[in-house]
């Protein structure tokens, strides 16, 4: 069990120890959530330890990388959304924010690129690694699934929307990516975009693949918080605007600090005021 792992379990008992006259006051009924993208492990722990915090509430986790969780909470089929963008009919709560890591091979000795480039790359303008000071080999793009709010973020950020090309490769997980960036032949050739955390934790376990510093910047959990790394999105909970008290309970524990002990396992939590 790592270090922070033990501390977020602790954090979680002691709310429940101090408070349990609160917890069984609390809210009750069952909780839809929606998702698609790479936070299902981290929400799935939340969803838990609201249920302990909330003995008599229940929550119900729909995540399928093909859905559309903003839709499903627009047509009463989900009470919230996670996603990464806004949506003009819904409220938006924020609970952290995740890095977008570009990911390619090791042996990759691109130094570095910026957002500028990034763009033209994923919108197909660069084609030679060449062209940013790397090896003599093309570019191959990888791409995520057309409904993941990771691709949603990543094409807004960059002004991208629409463009990347169809004949990208096109992989839901980011531990498939992974895997595909280390396989892909020739291994100088892959470029990716994966949650920071994936990334992170793929370098410092060993494995061939180097996230690239950003506008000369380094992707990193620091960065990300104060916004010295432009290629972050919001952790975003989207939920109807009328006044829901299981919505509301379980958003304002997300932002409590066991809620934010979880998030920051491997996101990256919001400031403490």
């Amino acid at each position: 069990m790592t270090g922070r792992s033990l501390i977020t379990q602790l954090c979680v008992g002691l709310m429940l120890i101090i408070s349990p006259l609160q917890a069984s006051a609390q809210v009750a009924g069952t909780l839809v959530i929606a998702g698609n993208g790479p936070e299902q492990a981290t929400i799935e722990s939340l969803a838990r330890a609201f249920e302990k915090a909330n003995p008599r509430a229940y929550v119900d986790i729909l995540w399928d990388e093909d859905s559309t969780p903003v839709q499903l909470v627009q047509t009463g089929q989900a009470q919230i959304a996670v996603t990464g963008t806004k949506d003009a009919t819904l409220t938006a709560s924020q609970i952290g924010w995740d890095g977008l890591g570009i990911l390619v091979h090791l042996s990759n000795f691109t130094k570095e690129v910026t957002t500028q480039q990034i763009a033209e790359m994923f919108s197909g303008k660069v084609r030679e690694w060449s062209e940013l000071g790397g090896p003599e080999t093309r570019v191959l793009l990888i791409d995520r699934s057309r409904t993941q709010n990771t691709r949603e973020a990543f094409e807004s950020l960059l002004g991208i929307t629409g463009k990347i090309p169809g004949t990208a490769k096109v992989i839901g997980p980011d531990d498939t990516v992974v895997k595909t960036v280390v396989g892909t032949l020739p291994p100088l050739s892959a470029v990716a975009y994966v949650s920071l955390s994936t990334g992170l934790s793929a370098v410092s376990n060993g494995v061939a693949v180097r996230l690239l510093p950003v506008d000369k910047i380094e992707p990193e959990v620091p960065t990300v918080r104060d916004g010295r790394y432009s290629l972050r999105r919001p952790l975003l909970l989207l939920s109807k605007q009328e006044a829901n008290p299981l919505v509301e309970t379980f958003i304002a524990f997300a932002l409590s600090p066991p809620g934010q002990a979880i998030v920051g396992e491997l996101y990256v939590a919001m400031p403490t005021k």
